[in-house]
């Protein structure tokens, strides 16, 4: 195919390998493939499970205010959006994934995204806010879920909030804060996925 005619490719298709695309469940968006930047240790939750805890949450996640702490690829940020969830903040401490995501919210015309390049633990050291779904899947490797589990607990949370965490399927949860709930837990492969709730009778702020 000749230059002029070859068509041309959008920020949220473009990539260098098929391994680097994923696409989108379910929503409006439903089928979209979209990419991520080739970056260490990233590891977008598999579509499966994807599919599994978007089941789970499909009665809370409309109009819910989401916070996707460690966004990588934005799979789960990027999910919320297209099934209606009304704000989705994506963190990530990588300059390369937060222009990616930038590039790919443009690209969906999405509204209610915002992109944070910063530390995790950093982000959580601000000013919180409350958010009624908190998705957390740092690198396996980091060791940051119960730190991160800790943070949250000083006004990240709306009452009865969701998180969901996902770890490796053969090594134990870390120590869950007070008041939080196993809600429903499965495993796929070598992946462990885990939506807990937080009981609303509690003022964790």
């Amino acid at each position: 195919m000749s230059r002029s005619t070859k068509p041309r490719t959008s920020p949220a298709c473009a990539g260098k390998a098929l391994s680097n695309r994923l696409r989108i469940i379910g929503g409006r968006w439903r089928s979209v493939p979209i990419t991520f930047p080739p970056v260490a240790a990233l590891r977008p939750s598999p579509d499966r499970v994807r599919e599994t805890l978007f089941n789970w949450l499909q009665h809370s996640i409309i109009d819910a205010r989401c916070l996707d702490l460690f966004a990588g690829s934005g799979a789960l940020g990027l999910e919320a959006l297209s099934r209606g969830a009304a704000e989705v903040h994506f963190v990530d401490s990588e300059a390369v994934v937060g222009r990616h995501l930038q590039q790919t919210l443009a690209h969906l015309k999405a509204s209610g995204g915002e992109v944070h390049v910063t530390d995790a633990m950093r982000f959580l050291d601000g000013k919180p806010r409350p958010f009624d779904v908190v998705f957390l899947d740092p690198p396996f490797a980091s060791q940051l879920l119960e730190k991160a589990c800790g943070k949250l607990t000083a006004g990240w949370l709306a009452d009865g909030a969701f998180v969901y965490l996902e770890c490796p399927a053969d090594k134990p949860l870390p120590t869950l804060p007070t008041g939080w709930s196993m809600h429903r837990s499965k495993r796929a492969g070598q992946v462990g996925y885990h939506l807990l709730r937080v009981n609303s009778s509690l003022d964790l702020r």
